[in-house]
């Protein structure tokens, strides 16, 4: 039976669904019809043509990129918090984010997260360059490990293996180092850690936002 009562918000719902899922390749019009159990000149009248859907699309994505907040009781866990947000915003859609910065959206879509962190950079004491820096410093660190992320998720399997390249001599005769090191990595666990030694550095007292001088 053909459902006859849908929302334009129900079908991009549908539509992202299908990009997360497959890329967007999989996003036809007759499947998303399928999909909804609808026929697909209803979905025309709602969202117009597929590359009219794909613009919504990404439309939705820059704004659901711009609902993070900071949480937290100083500076410091707040720029943590919005942060660890921005990476889980950034793993949960790789597909709807490359099609935001495949249509040069990329600046504008991260603009939200930037002025969250600039709040906060001011609240913390930080004004001009040294807070622009900081700003990116922290964007740059989120970005960077989730490329890092994808790229080892995606790589094919690895021979030798890091199990196999790590053994005592290897790691200078520290024999916790090689099992460390030779184990599966705890992303989750490595991105705070390296957020929080990069924001305590960002808001040391006194501290240029490069690092100590030589």
């Amino acid at each position: 039976m053909t459902r006859t009562a849908l929302t334009g918000e129900e079908v991009l719902t549908a539509a992202a669904r299908l990009v997360r899922a497959q890329g967007p390749a999989a996003l036809t019009m007759r499947r998303l019809a399928t999909e909804l159990g609808t026929a697909v000149t209803s979905i025309y009248w709602h969202v117009g043509n597929r590359e009219s859907l794909l613009d919504a699309l990404v439309e939705r994505t820059v704004r659901e990129m711009g609902e993070i907040h900071p949480v937290g009781h100083t500076p410091h866990a707040r720029i943590v918090s919005v942060a660890r947000a921005l990476r889980t915003a950034l793993r949960e859609r790789p597909q709807l984010i490359a099609m935001v910065h495949e249509r040069g959206l990329t600046e504008r879509m991260f603009l939200p997260a930037q002025q969250a962190l600039v709040h906060e950079m001011h609240a913390a004491g930080l004004r001009g360059e040294l807070a622009a820096e900081a700003v990116r410093a922290v964007q740059f660190q989120v970005v960077g490990f989730v490329l890092v992320e994808r790229n080892r998720e995606r790589s094919p399997e690895q021979h030798p293996s890091e199990g196999e390249l790590w053994d005592s001599p290897t790691a200078g005769h520290d024999p916790a180092l090689a099992r460390a090191l030779a184990g599966p990595v705890d992303a989750e666990r490595l991105f705070v850690v390296s957020l929080e030694a990069l924001v305590t550095s960002l808001l040391a007292p006194g501290q240029p936002a490069g690092g100590p001088a030589g």
